[in-house]
């Protein structure tokens, strides 16, 4: 049955796990898409310049994508998903820059004026771990059943 609402950060169908191991791991951002749908992602964060958006990953069902290599230099990421299979999306309260095919985005202010589109980002907040990984969730899918 398709679905084809707006999910906002209330309702959140994420889930924002660390991954941490005994063995030296590698450093990264990554995204897995735990749903049954192709999604893509725009990812917002902050550098040493500012303000920067990039797009689009596009994730399998089930599939993982590094966003970012190496440590983590910020916070706080920012993520805008798109479920392409069933419509509707994964938003949140910050206002970031992004178009419709591949881009990376200097500045979050003006956009529309600039010639993009601003969508609502949800905030990640890695809690300043090297390495962090975001789980993106359906929220419609029930729960499973606790040994």
């Amino acid at each position: 049955m398709p679905v084809s609402l707006r999910r906002g950060a209330a309702g959140l169908l994420l889930g924002v796990v660390a991954f941490f191991a005994a063995a030296p791991a590698r450093a990264d951002l990554r995204l897995c898409n735990l749903t049954p749908s192709k999604v893509g992602i725009a990812l917002g964060y902050r550098d040493a310049q500012g303000w920067v958006t990039e797009g689009w990953w596009d994730l399998a069902p089930k599939g993982c994508e590094t966003l970012l290599r190496g440590a983590l230099a910020a916070r706080f990421y920012y993520v805008f998903a798109v479920d392409y299979t069933r419509g509707g999306e994964w938003n949140g309260r910050s206002l970031m820059c992004t178009r419709d095919s591949e881009f990376t985005i200097r500045g979050v202010e003006d956009c529309l004026a600039r010639g993009y589109d601003r969508n609502g980002f949800f905030e990640v907040d890695t809690g300043e771990q090297k390495s962090w990984t975001i789980q993106l969730s359906d929220p419609n899918q029930p729960a499973a059943p606790q040994p």
